[in-house]
């Protein structure tokens, strides 16, 4: 049975398994944020040889089960754990903790110190897990625990981001990014002296600084991977989007930019290199190579559940691709696209090689930015597919990446709302009103 709410305490010691079966470790630790009243499982410290330990993200579990927990890919990462500022271990940092509480249930423990025992954990609609309630107790004078109550955590006072000791700002700030926009977090940064930048940069995991490297500057990008531990750099570039990545790379010296692609994964760096060997004003250079690709005869309700892919930006799931083998990029022949639109009008069964939109044409990987730009302005599109001269498919192009060049250069470092008119917000009367 796969549990979406457990008291953290138990997972200590869980065996952890592959998606294959495969022993990888076991659990040794829960790591949580904290911050605006709410608590994120971030992930779990789990030990998979003596005195050695790695960091597995929620995100990555696939079950938890009574003894055991297993993980959605066979692919890990080995680095060994290291707690980051905003972060909080189970064990350490909460269990034994003292805080107190004001929740009118427990009236006689309102002023009294009170002392964490567990967390109790919930996974949400939205996949995440988060700390639902708090189980407490109080000390005897002999020292020993007393009756333990459980509390929901907005009842409980006293915790925060570096835990229940004083405040740390960076801890504040880094459990802060947890509930923005990964543009808005690099805002932030973007504001920050660049010391501390670098320091907030190094202390944030590698797929979360890996999507808002993505909405910086690109000398600001350069500056931050130039400023960490070469191997470190290595690892978020393969978290990147390959056109990203690409375009950080393209920022840094020739001889920095080398040795990281020769220490990336083969397969997160053959994409990068290709597109790193188009010109930089072409179409080329600013696709993704990992668009939505299927065989003509996928089915719309297989386009469709690869749509939903939550790690897919809105562009790329707007439009389904269809090729003939091999699917990864560059494809067979490049046979046409399906748009999100006609898939949600067709019955789940119909194969998607029947309903082609043949009329749309495609770009080409030599093709200038302004083209792109009309291109899209003419077929409306979010999103259109980039061949070669032989039909093959060699990626897609979204608007958002277009309008990223042809935007000025500091267009990040300006508010977006710089010539909007101020518009004075309706008070709760007027709004009651309309």
């Amino acid at each position: 049975m796969n549990r979406t709410r457990v008291f953290a305490g138990r997972l200590a010691g869980m065996v952890v398994l592959g998606p294959d079966g495969d022993f990888v470790g076991r659990v040794r630790d829960i790591i949580i944020s904290i911050y605006d009243e709410k608590a994120t499982v971030l992930g779990v410290a789990v030990e998979v040889t003596a005195k050695r330990k790695i960091f597995i993200p929620m995100l990555r579990i696939a079950s938890i089960a009574p003894g055991e927990m297993t993980t959605k890919s066979s692919t890990i990462d080995m680095q060994p754990f290291r707690k980051r500022s905003g972060e909080l271990s189970l064990l350490d940092d909460l269990i034994g903790a003292k805080v107190h509480t004001d929740d009118p249930d427990f009236p006689a423990l309102h002023g009294k110190v009170i002392e964490i025992v567990d967390v109790e954990i919930e996974r949400t609609r939205t996949r995440d897990w988060r700390v639902s309630r708090v189980a407490v107790t109080q000390r005897t004078r002999l020292g020993r625990r007393g009756k333990v109550d459980i509390i929901y955590l907005n009842h409980i006072q006293g915790l925060h981001a570096s835990g229940t000791g004083q405040i740390n700002p960076d801890a504040e700030l880094l459990a802060s990014f947890k509930e923005m926009h990964d543009a808005d977090v690099a805002s932030t940064l973007h504001e920050l002296p660049a010391e501390r930048r670098n320091k907030i940069a190094s202390e944030m995991d590698d797929e979360q600084l890996a999507d808002v490297l993505a909405e910086m500057p690109e000398d600001h990008q350069a500056e931050i991977l130039s400023n960490m531990n070469i191997e470190r750099a290595a690892d978020v570039l393969e978290e990147m989007d390959p056109d990203d990545a690409a375009d950080v790379l393209a920022e840094l010296p020739d001889e920095k930019s080398d040795v990281l692609l020769e220490l990336m994964d083969p397969e997160e760096s053959a994409p990068v290199r290709r597109l790193m060997d188009f010109s930089p004003d072409t179409v080329g250079a600013l696709m993704t190579p990992e668009p939505i690709i299927l065989a003509p005869q996928a089915t719309v309700a297989e386009a469709l559940a690869r749509a939903r892919n939550p790690e897919l930006s809105t562009s790329l799931s707007s439009i389904v691709f269809v090729a003939r083998p091999p699917y990864a990029t560059p494809t067979g022949h490049y046979l046409g696209g399906v748009h999100m639109q006609k898939l949600l009008r067709e019955p789940p069964s119909t194969q998607i090689g029947g309903i082609i939109d043949l009329d749309l044409p495609a770009l080409f990987a030599e093709d200038s930015q302004e083209t792109a730009a009309r291109y899209f302005a003419t077929y409306n599109l979010v999103c259109g597919p980039v061949v070669d001269a032989n039909n093959h498919l060699l990626g897609a192009v979204a608007v958002d990446d277009l309008l990223d060049h042809l935007l000025p250069e500091d267009w990040r470092e300006q508010d977006w709302r710089v010539d909007s008119p101020t518009v004075a917000k309706p008070s709760k009367t007027e709004r009651k009103i309309k």
